[in-house]
């Protein structure tokens, strides 16, 4: 079972990214499109684009 969770800065935003660790990998999706895409991510590349995001 995959558990997806999103900021808790979010509060109760609808517009927002989930994140997800799924088989070694970070997965991303829309949380308004739950049963859209998603995006996966090695942990190297999540944290490089994590820390690009952070820095502005």
């Amino acid at each position: 079972m995959t558990v997806w969770r999103k900021s808790s800065r979010s509060a109760t935003e609808t517009a927002c990214v989930e994140v997800a660790h799924v088989d070694r990998r970070v997965a991303v999706r829309d949380s308004k499109n739950q049963a859209g895409p998603v995006l996966t991510f090695g942990h190297g590349a999540a944290t490089s684009f994590l820390g690009w995001i952070k820095r502005g």
